[in-house]
């Protein structure tokens, strides 16, 4: 693991391809996200993530979030930096909304607890689905939400440990037991389109393009449809969602701290979920 005080320089290298019988040079500029994200930023974030209330205490760490986006390259460093700095605020506000061990009256308020527990409590079942034979469940084991993004289900469990070399199937519980890990299968899902859903990441940097299906079930890009790939089969399409407004909450708090604007859409009310 790098120190602390190591910096990846930035640099920039172009990529060759063939476009309508002519090559293009397209430029992109990546930069390490910790200079987005600074550690302090990173605390003022999560204020009370290693409270001894918090099961999570200690797990979450600044550096295990670092280096899991660097699996990532485009995590962060697509398009400009205010653009950046939406997604990254978006990332950790979902995330946030996912593991929160916050309550109206909390100290420092509802939106400071994010990161608060490391996997879901009193899970409804083992989140087995045995109509999925390309990601078979395994005996005995839970597919309850863990991490970050409370990964769920054996067809996330599977890919994920596919495309991040851990064995999800057989053994879910790295994800609460491995830092590292636990970010990664977090920005896995971030990235990684799951059709009919766009990725999370296409839809915060602006590439989305809704299908004629998108368009009609009211689709529109920003905060809301990311809620909705997350979560719309239980919180989208409902007028004033408590969970919807508890992740537009940290979205806020979180975009003043990164000094951006959170763009429009932010809930999901009107949209239909995928299906």
């Amino acid at each position: 693991m790098a120190s602390p005080a190591y910096t990846l320089l930035s640099f920039t290298f172009y990529t060759i391809f063939l476009s309508s019988g002519s090559y293009k040079a397209e430029a992109w500029r990546f930069n390490d996200i910790s200079s987005l994200v600074s550690k302090g930023l990173f605390d003022s974030i999560f204020l009370h993530k290693d409270n001894n209330a918090c099961p999570a205490k200690d797990f979450y760490t600044y550096s295990s979030f670092i280096q899991a986006s660097r699996s990532f390259p485009r995590f962060g460093r697509t398009g400009s930096s205010i653009k950046r700095k939406r997604e990254i605020a978006a990332f950790l506000a979902q995330i946030s909304h996912e593991t929160t061990g916050g309550w109206p009256t909390a100290p420092d308020g509802p939106f400071a607890w994010g990161l608060c527990f490391k996997e879901e409590v009193s899970p409804q079942g083992n989140y087995c689905n045995s109509s999925n034979t390309r990601w078979p469940c395994s005996p005995g084991k839970s597919y309850k939400g863990r991490g970050p993004i409370q990964l769920s289900w054996n067809y996330n469990y599977g890919p994920a440990g596919k495309a991040l070399g851990f064995d999800g199937l057989n053994n879910p519980d790295i994800v609460s037991n491995n830092s590292l890990i636990a970010f990664k299968t977090a920005l896995w899902f971030w990235m990684t389109k799951q059709s009919p859903k766009p990725s999370c990441h296409n839809v915060m940097i602006g590439k989305y393009k809704p299908t004629a299906a998108g368009v009609a079930a009211n689709r529109t890009a920003g905060y809301g449809l990311v809620t909705n790939i997350i979560n719309g089969g239980l919180e989208c399409g409902i007028p004033n969602d408590a969970r919807v407004n508890d992740r537009i909450g940290f979205f806020q708090r979180y975009a003043a701290l990164f000094n951006v604007s959170t763009g429009p859409n932010l809930d999901c009310e009107n949209q239909k979920p995928f299906t």
